[in-house]
């Protein structure tokens, strides 16, 4: 018997050095798969605020497509970054980073953000709109600011700290400015998220003072010091986020990407194995764990932004930390592929190294996907290392993943009522579409299936708003039985439903 087993292990351990057997799903389908595109100083888009509409537009679309094709589904869009704004606003004024003049409309034929959402959905892509709290001037050029910035119509509410200027977090109006800025983009746009990065207190400048010693004294409560009065007021801007983005659309999440270092566990055994020289929790007065703890966030994904196995901050025991200190919440990781080639950390001339990250956010089951920082990293002089992640981990598409608010809003398979060929689409007329966001076609036999693989997977079709009919090109169509489901706006996806193409589709071309 014992050689048996003997014989067994060594044979299991065979197979598994052969890859026989995977520790991680091979093609999930669910995974999140996005990336961030900053605005800011023109980071990523628009290459400039003075280009044309035209070529703003086609920037953008070269930056969807080419992550379309490489099978993310998700992008994360820096709409305001300094106390301005990517689309209208009663709150801020156009952003220069656009328009090239803060505070002058772009001169396009259409709504910015509401044509960049709906590209974005056409490739089956969520749209997370990017939003800094707290960073009002991202220099001391003050001239380039518009009369209706928030530093030439609040002073009072903003701290000047090394060469950058503020909003004060300590101040309750300021509180209240921001969640009606968020009212107003929810209300809006058909946006999937609210995301905000780690600015939240500013990073810790050696020497410099961070005054709000005003608002301490003013609103601190009895015997409270003031690093603990400063994250309660961090604590209450998400608190009062989370409650302003639900009231007006509940599937709507919430999304905040903190500095990867809670804390070192050389200040706290709780903390992580790192000698991080600032942490989110100390430095920038942010507490992911409790907005996890609380429900007030939909998912967190940590900015872990070095190498794998790099002594002061390694990639593999931040992730591991992570993993073990979550409330149920979404978790993705933060990846830094902007470090390519282009670090003094000689590990990120690797082609495997951001491959590596992704094979530890999939081996680990408390991780759903990843985020890459940031959309010109993986576009420029990386080549060998998109194709390596396309044909290893991302050839097939994913589905997001579901909301944690799901299980509350399940969402009614519809009846299809008809079938209509006209030209070269299929229409499928339904009775209710309602909060329905995409329909999948999938490839399927005469008998329905509880669930479809990814594999099986024809397209991703969005449902347009105030529509009972989907429309699909007649190209996905080659055998007679396909399979139907939709995704609803909380990410769940209903029952499928088997179409024969044969007996159903009614041609309409003469009409």
């Amino acid at each position: 018997m014992t050689k048996q087993l003997t014989l067994l292990t060594l044979l299991l351990l065979l197979f598994n050095s052969c890859g026989v057997f995977q520790s991680y799903e091979k093609h999930p389908k669910r995974e999140f798969r996005g990336v961030w595109i900053a605005t800011v100083v023109n980071i990523d888009w628009p290459k400039n605020g003075n280009d044309t509409s035209e070529k703003q537009k086609a920037d953008y679309l070269k930056i969807l497509d080419f992550y379309e094709k490489e099978n993310y589904n998700a992008v994360i869009v820096q709409v305001r970054a300094s106390g301005d704004a990517f689309y209208e606003s009663d709150y801020a004024p156009y952003s220069r980073f656009l328009t090239g003049k803060e505070g002058t409309a772009p001169k396009w034929n259409t709504d910015v953000l509401e044509w960049m959402i709906n590209e974005a959905h056409q490739r089956g892509m969520e749209f997370h709109a990017w939003l800094n709290p707290y960073r009002a001037t991202f220099d001391e050029n003050f001239e380039v600011l518009s009369d209706t910035h928030d530093y030439c119509k609040h002073p009072e509410w903003i701290v000047h700290y090394g060469k950058k200027n503020y909003y004060n977090p300590g101040l309750p109006e300021v509180r209240k400015h921001f969640s009606n800025i968020i009212a107003e983009l929810v209300a809006t746009y058909d946006v999937d998220a609210i995301h905000f990065d780690d600015y939240f207190y500013p990073y810790t400048i050696k020497d410099a003072v961070f005054n709000d010693s005003l608002a301490f004294e003013t609103y601190a409560q009895k015997d409270q010091t003031i690093d603990d009065w400063r994250r309660s007021n961090i604590d209450s801007l998400v608190s009062q986020s989370h409650n302003t983005i639900k009231s007006i659309k509940p599937w709507v999440q919430f999304g905040i990407s903190p500095f990867g270092v809670w804390k070192n566990n050389s200040t706290d055994p709780k903390g992580s194995d790192t000698k991080a020289g600032q942490t989110t929790y100390e430095d920038l007065y942010a507490d992911p764990l409790l907005w996890m703890e609380k429900g007030w966030i939909d998912y967190l994904a940590p900015q872990v932004y070095w190498s794998m196995d790099l002594p002061v901050a390694s990639h593999t025991k931040i992730v591991d930390w992570w993993s073990k200190n979550n409330y149920g919440t979404n978790l993705y990781v933060g990846n830094g592929p902007y470090k390519i080639r282009n670090n003094s950390d000689k590990a990120w001339d690797d082609i495997k190294e951001i491959p590596n990250q992704l094979k530890l956010a999939r081996e680990t089951p408390e991780i759903q996907g990843n985020i890459m920082f940031s959309a010109k990293s993986l576009m420029n002089d990386n080549d060998d290392v998109v194709e390596y992640i396309h044909k290893k981990y991302y050839k097939l598409p994913a589905l997001n993943p579901v909301s944690s608010l799901a299980k509350n809003h399940i969402s009614t398979t519809p009846k299809l009522l008809d079938v209509l060929l006209e030209g070269d689409e299929v229409i499928l007329k339904y009775d209710d579409l309602r909060g329905l966001h995409y329909a999948l076609l999938y490839k399927a036999g005469r008998k329905v299936k509880e669930e479809y693989p990814i594999k099986k997977l024809l397209s991703k079709n969005l449902v347009a708003s105030n529509s009972n009919s989907i429309c699909i090109s007649k190209s996905d169509y080659r055998k007679s039985f396909y399979s139907i489901s939709f995704i609803d706006f909380y990410g769940a996806e209903t029952k499928p439903t088997v179409i024969n193409l044969k007996n159903n589709p009614k041609n309409d071309s003469k009409r």
